[in-house]
């Protein structure tokens, strides 16, 4: 990039062109594509590379290096633990937990009025919440992700000025998205943003604040979203082909349609179609893809981050999978709160609102997998790549295999494989015009899978439980 030595490179060059060494053909690095590098410096360049992943790259000569790696958030020194105290630690009540951070009180519930909980993902918090500061003044417009202009670009970050905007923004999107055109739009026009983001692109937003004046002034919060991972947009095209919906046939995936009479996480997608026929709606269960634990088209810097809950967050909100709350087919979210404008805003409005105190155990429960994966996964990760010689972002997370059973990390190995070859097997797909091919290539690799992260009795209990479910659904169409 710059004709220096490898053993030369800043370290934001490394992050964007360090190819990881366990991704298939080197092609993918630990550039997660948030775009704060653009911001900061023309120089850098954001877009979707091959496998559908947004990433930087360098088209001329930086201003300042080190400026574009403070801001990254897989490149600068200043990790979540340093900006959560600097952000949230002097507040009264304040707590601090190694999985959520700093936070002051958790909470699972919903809104209760106005069909925000119908609207959004779960319990419709993340929108009822971002519509209450612009209303009450704390903000003037917020930031997130939103209908795109075309099926190339479903879903892009930007600014809603009104709360019928903030409502046509709600739901998950797995979807790519960067924040640089957003952030510039900001440093144009006067006013007080709020940011809604990933826990890297909150950070990223964090770092970008500390290295700009205009931005730490005109962006004073941020809401997290809880993160399994990013998805490439093969994810989008890949659920919806396999509904039914021919690549160039697809409009829009909605990715949390709700299905009434179900689990909050037996959810269905809805693909909208560009030749106008009707809307194609399915249940996840009935797709090869969209099992997260998987992790199909997973961004592979994904795997090199630690912050589950967005603990750089002034309030993060996620599903709450939590067994005496998973059962309820409207949804409810999981909420930590960090800061005490948002605190005082929940009591204010606590009569719209049905919400169950909890705690920092009951919020890692809710995301206990996630927290296996990128905690105790990381460790390994890092270690693999640490004996052999190999070049990795730095982590809160140290190198190491200490109570990792051998069973575990042949998990942690395959799920690397599941993610990379999910990339080669959608290409071949396309190549040949038949998903089925997509399925040839992995569930070979799925199965393989199962029979080491599963024991060989829990299979069967698991296989005769689908087994159960699916007459069930039988006899109750009849």
């Amino acid at each position: 990039m710059t004709g220096v030595k490898n053993d030369e490179l800043h370290t934001i060059e490394r992050v964007i062109s360090s190819p990881d060494a366990d991704a298939i053909g080197g092609a993918a690095t630990y550039c997660v594509g948030c775009g704060s590098c653009a911001v900061i410096d023309p120089a850098f360049r954001i877009a979707k590379n091959a496998d559908g992943c947004y990433r930087a790259s360098v088209v001329g000569e930086p201003r300042d290096w080190t400026a574009a790696e403070r801001v990254c958030p897989f490149a600068s020194s200043v990790d979540e633990n340093q900006l959560g105290e600097e952000l949230f630690s002097k507040q009264s009540g304040v707590k601090y937990d190694q999985h959520l951070g700093y936070y002051l009180s958790a909470y699972a519930g919903y809104v209760a009025v106005d069909g925000w909980r119908s609207r959004g993902t779960s319990g419709g918090m993340i929108s009822w919440l971002a519509a209450k500061m612009l209303q009450d003044g704390l903000v003037d417009a917020v930031i997130h992700a939103k209908d795109g202009p075309d099926p190339k670009n479903m879903y892009t970050i930007q600014i809603s000025r009104t709360v019928d905007e903030i409502k046509a923004g709600a739901k998950a999107k797995y979807y790519p998205i960067e924040l640089s055109e957003a952030i510039k739009q900001v440093r144009e026009h006067e006013g007080r943003y709020l940011f809604i983001g990933l826990p890297c692109f909150v950070k990223a937003v964090r770092l970008l604040r500390r290295e700009d004046p205009v931005l730490m002034k005109r962006i004073p919060y941020c809401i997290g979203l809880i993160c399994g991972h990013l998805k490439s947009d093969f994810f989008g095209q890949a659920e919806a082909w396999e509904s039914g919906v021919p690549l160039d046939k697809i409009a829009r995936v909605d990715f949390r349609h709700k299905t009434p009479g179900t689990r909050a996480s037996d959810y269905a997608i809805e693909v909208r179609r560009t030749d106008k026929d009707e809307p194609i709606v399915k249940r996840i269960a009935e797709l090869s893809t969209a099992n997260w634990g998987l992790g199909y088209f997973k961004y592979n810097a994904c795997d090199y981050c630690d912050d589950v809950l967005a603990e750089t967050a002034d309030a993060t909100f996620g599903d709450a999978w939590i067994p005496k709350y998973v059962s309820d087919d409207k949804g409810c979210n999981v909420i930590i709160i960090r800061n005490q404008a948002i605190q005082d805003l929940f009591d204010r409005y606590r009569n719209e609102l049905v919400l169950h105190d909890s705690d920092a155990a009951e919020v890692y429960q809710s995301q206990s997998s996630g927290f296996r994966h990128r905690r105790q996964g990381l460790a390994e990760r890092l270690y693999i790549h640490q004996q052999r010689g190999e070049w990795t972002p730095t982590k809160r997370i140290k190198p190491s295999l200490d109570g990792i059973p051998e069973r575990r990390q042949r998990v942690y190995a395959m799920r690397t494989t599941l993610k990379n070859e999910s990339f080669v097997a959608f290409r071949e797909a396309v190549k040949a015009g038949d998903f089925a091919v997509f399925n040839k290539h992995m569930k070979p690799l799925e199965r393989k899978y199962w029979r080491v992260s599963i024991p060989f009795k829990k299979r069967m209990m698991n296989l005769v439980r689908r087994v159960i479910n699916r007459l069930r659904r039988i006899i109750k169409k009849l």
